[in-house]
């Protein structure tokens, strides 16, 4: 009988050990799974960011050869700072772009601005042309330095 109990005792260890083995081994291969989701998450957003950056450099050469207007090339270049979380850090670097910004960003576009009546239009319109023209020299120059962005100066 204690011969019987004894090889049943060694088949649960035996078992239990298995078992251990196998949700060792079951947590290792998880741990892997996510550490390569997480890189290619990592990797994905690189590669978004990169392509959010070349937007901003585009549209800012667009905006020195006059291919883009100055309040959109504004608007679109402070919008994608803003996708990228980097608003805050480079707000500093590029007043008058920000500034001008706060000019325009409350100005409706497409529908909305069809349905302004003519005299809402104008407002606004001359409200924008001003502060172009003000901070157009200023802007343009930050154009150039924006042409060359590089984020990762600004760590």
């Amino acid at each position: 009988m204690t011969t019987a109990l004894i090889v049943i005792a060694l088949l649960i260890i035996v078992a239990l050990a298995s078992y251990a083995i196998y949700l060792l081994i079951h947590v290792r291969r998880q741990k892997k799974a996510k550490l390569l989701k997480q890189q290619q998450i990592a990797t994905t957003a690189k590669l978004k960011s990169e392509e959010l950056l070349d937007s901003i450099r585009f549209i800012a050469a667009a905006m020195l050869e006059e291919r883009c207007e100055l309040s959109e090339g504004v608007m679109r270049i402070v919008k994608l700072f803003g996708l990228l979380g980097m608003s805050e850090l480079v707000i500093d670097k590029y007043p008058s772009t920000f500034k001008h910004f706060e000019v325009i960003a409350s100005h409706p576009i497409k529908d909305e601005r069809k349905a302004l009546t003519k005299q809402q239009r104008m407002k606004l319109d001359l409200a924008r042309i001003k502060s172009e023209g003000i901070l157009e020299t200023s802007i343009l120059e930050e154009a150039k330095l924006l042409r060359e962005f590089d984020a990762n100066t600004l760590h």
